[in-house]
C-alpha cells in the first residue's frame, strides 16, 4: 500500500471520484433543487485559479494510483484562507484520512503566509462539525442551537505563525427559521464571491 499526496484540479481526470463523490453526498443529503444547478454547480462555482498557488491549492490523496480523499483551499485575503472540497471515498472512511488531509491543507496555506483557516459545513453533516471541532476549529455558531436555523456552519481557526492564537471573529446567531437562514447564507456567499473574484482579478488571475 503506496499513500502518495499531489497537486490536482477539479478539472483533472484524477479528481473526478472526488468531484462525483461530492455530488453525490450533498445532493443526496440536501436535494439537488436546494440550490440552482444542484451541487455541481456549485463545486464549479469558483474558476479552476481560485484552488491554484499562490492563492490556493487543491490536493487529493491517491493510493495505490486510486484517489481516495482530497480536498482544496482558496483565498478570502492576505490573512485568510477557505478550506473546501474536503472529501473521502465511502471505502476508505473511519481511517483519519480527512485529519490528514485538513494537515496538509493547513500546512500549505500556513507555507503560503495564510494564519486563518475558515471553512464551512451544512447542518445535515453532523460527522463533518464534530470532525472539525475535534481539530481544534472554534465554531462562528451556537453549538447549542439547532443547526437547521444557521443552514451553513461556519468555523476559524488560526494557523502558521498564529497556530495557537485565540479566534476573534463574532459569533452568529441562529436565524428565525431554515428560511431565513437560507436567504442569509446566499446573500453571504454572494459577498464572499464578489470580494474572491476581486482578489483573483487583483492578482491577474482570470475570474471566468
Amino acid at each position: 500500500m503506496s499513500d502518495i499526496i499531489v497537486q490536482s484540479s477539479h478539472q483533472d481526470a484524477a479528481a473526478q471520484p472526488l468531484v462525483e463523490g461530492l455530488i453525490q453526498e450533498y445532493d443526496g443529503r440536501y436535494g439537488a433543487n436546494s440550490r440552482p444547478g444542484g451541487a455541481r454547480s456549485e463545486l464549479f462555482r469558483y474558476p479552476v485559479e481560485a484552488f491554484s498557488p499562490p492563492l490556493g491549492d487543491f490536493i487529493l490523496l491517491r493510493r495505490d494510483g486510486r484517489t481516495i480523499a482530497g480536498g482544496a483551499f482558496m483565498s478570502h485575503d492576505d490573512e485568510t484562507a477557505e478550506l473546501k472540497r474536503i472529501w473521502t471515498h465511502d471505502d476508505f472512511r473511519r481511517q483519519g484520512l480527512a485529519e490528514r488531509i485538513v494537515a496538509e491543507l493547513e500546512a500549505r496555506a500556513a507555507a503560503l503566509g495564510y494564519t486563518r483557516a475558515y471553512l464551512t459545513t451544512g447542518f445535515r453533516q453532523p460527522e463533518a462539525t464534530t470532525l472539525y471541532l475535534k481539530l481544534g476549529y472554534r465554531p462562528l455558531f451556537d453549538v447549542s442551537a439547532d443547526p437547521s436555523l444557521y443552514r451553513s456552519l461556519p468555523f476559524e481557526k488560526h494557523i502558521g505563525t498564529q497556530t495557537g492564537r485565540l479566534g476573534s471573529a463574532p459569533v452568529y446567531a441562529p436565524a428565525a427559521s431554515l428560511e431565513a437562514a437560507t436567504a442569509r447564507v446566499t446573500a453571504l456567499k454572494h459577498k464572499q464571491e464578489t470580494l474572491i473574484l476581486a482578489r483573483l482579478a487583483a492578482h491577474g488571475v482570470r475570474a471566468a
